[in-house]
């Protein structure tokens, strides 16, 4: 039986950049970007989840971890449907040499590249960012937060 699964996403930013992850659904080809996050666990705060999956998911430590908010997210993927509640949190990455790289690295447990990509590439819609609902939600705490970049 299909079921809503609950996930935390981190936004960190670089200037007008989003770290995010490279998808592609197998069935339509389509090439995609998310940030990187996951599943929160029973008894496991968002906070708590987000801090865990940066660390499963690229082998980095986060500070800064605050709330923005929720999106919903009804999709298909792969052919089939999914339901998400995304709780997401803008973070900043503790290890500042990363901002400075436009590739940070790989998904460890799957393997999807982790880069920097411009906002301004979602919003012209040469690029897909999910969940639906994210960009605009970064878009009204973007000036909330200081752009990192560097040491």
């Amino acid at each position: 039986m299909p079921r809503i699964r609950t996930i935390a996403l981190a936004v960190v930013r670089r200037g007008g950049d989003l770290l995010v992850s490279t998808g592609r659904d197998p069935v339509t080809a389509r090439t995609f970007y998310r940030p990187l996050g996951g599943g929160i666990e029973f008894g496991e705060t968002g906070a708590d989840a987000l801090r865990r999956e940066m660390r499963e998911e690229l082998a980095v430590e986060i500070d800064g971890v605050e709330q923005i908010g929720v999106v919903e997210n009804i999709f298909t993927y792969a052919g089939r449907p999914g339901h998400e509640i995304a709780l997401v949190f803008t973070a900043d990455l503790r290890d500042r040499s990363l901002y400075d790289r436009d590739v940070v690295g790989v998904v460890l447990d799957e393997g999807s590249p982790v880069g920097w990509q411009p906002c301004a590439s979602f919003r012209d819609g040469t690029e897909r960012l999910y969940p639906d609902g994210l960009l605009e939600l970064v878009a009204r705490h973007g000036n909330g937060r200081p752009p990192l970049r560097g040491a």
